[in-house]
């Protein structure tokens, strides 16, 4: 089997109402959506969901990152993942949601050549997932109110609660959720590299007295080494690592040192499936658990993203709920999973198992 075409589309996506979170404020996202062909008939779909603030990139850099890698992908061999991603590392430093997008597609090829979905095709048995649901910045009672409907309405057991601005606001907000969600449902807290390592060690003890059991991302992306100080302060609350994490390269980096107890893999940073699975098994040779989160992305993406995490046994708890922030109709893709509640249950059909309108 060859690669013979590759296809763009760019996809502006409009969200329900502005989403914050430490740094910035989100209302648009304009995300890229890609179609590999074959000549056997077979074709593969990715997804590029860039980020300024975390991975440098726009659409515009997207589709010109797509073009530079178009010529060294025709002709190649849709199954040979680790030459493919060591021809587009060699051509291009960074643009990792653009090598997404090209890691997706091969994916969904391979899975539908294969007749299998892609979770089994990285080494999963069960497709079924539980996912959690996101908080942005609002007022406290705001946030409380969104808690309470996640668990009540939507059958969230798991909910992640944005912070990051100033420790005592973020502490009035978590003792509002937890007496608006209860006991039972777990909380944790991203704060999106937004305190100092004083902000960071008030909250922290705060947030474990409320039963927060994850803290994400507390200092800024460059301080592995405070984080590391951080952790070594800190009882009772894991942390976890995801503007410091990009590549297996940080992942072997940050266990060097102790500098998170978690992981949080996304696709769009690490460059798709094929390193996420490398970062998944550096952290488990140090004993660490990870998630996997996501950017603003759809189906494809999402896909994905609950597939590595059905494949990897250390890969406890999935973050990829950026499907309820907008109207999924405006994306042209289904299918994928199939959602009860809090639990995802991926397609059984060959690779991602998703239709898209391209």
């Amino acid at each position: 089997m060859k690669i013979t075409a590759l296809e763009t589309k760019k996809l502006p996506i409009k969200l329900k109402g502005e989403f914050k979170i430490a740094f910035t404020s989100i209302g648009m996202a304009e995300n890229v959506l890609l179609r590999i062909d074959t000549d056997e008939g077979i074709s593969g779909y990715g997804e590029a969901a860039p980020f300024v603030p975390v991975t440098g990139e726009t659409a515009e850099g997207v589709l010109a990152a797509l073009e530079l890698l178009r010529p060294g992908l025709l002709g190649r061999d849709p199954f040979g993942l680790d030459t493919i991603h060591a021809l587009m590392d060699t051509a291009l430093h960074g643009n990792s949601s653009a090598k997404c997008a090209v890691d997706l597609a091969l994916y969904d090829i391979i899975g539908k050549a294969a007749g299998k979905p892609v979770y089994r095709i990285l080494g999963g048995e069960n497709g079924l997932v539980q996912n959690g649901a996101t908080i942005g910045i609002a007022e406290p009672q705001e946030m409380a109110r969104e808690a309470r409907y996640y668990v009540e309405e939507r059958g969230y057991r798991i909910i992640k609660i944005k912070v990051g601005l100033e420790p005592q606001r973020d502490l009035e907000a978590l003792r509002l959720i937890r007496q608006a969600v209860g006991d039972q449902v777990r909380l944790r807290v991203d704060a999106n590299q937004g305190y100092t390592i004083t902000g960071a060690i008030e909250a922290l003890e705060g947030f474990a007295a409320l039963g927060v059991d994850v803290a994400e991302q507390c200092l800024p992306d460059w301080n592995l080494e405070g984080t590391a100080q951080l952790r070594s302060k800190i009882r009772g609350i894991d942390l976890m690592l995801d503007e410091s994490l990009h590549s297996p390269h940080d992942a072997a980096r940050a266990c060097r040192i102790g500098a998170a107890d978690r992981f949080n893999i996304k696709l769009m940073k690490c460059g798709g499936l094929y390193p996420g699975s490398q970062i998944s098994a550096i952290a488990a040779s140090f004993g660490l658990r990870c998630m996997v989160g996501c950017m603003l992305e759809t189906r494809i993406a999402l896909t994905a993203g609950l597939s590595l995490v059905a494949a990897r046994g250390n890969i406890t708890d999935a973050d990829c709920d950026s499907f309820l922030f907008f109207d999924e109709k405006q994306t042209g893709v289904t299918g994928g999973f199939t959602v009860e509640g809090d639990m995802f249950r991926l397609s059984e059909e060959g690779g991602l198992g998703v239709t898209v309108d391209f």
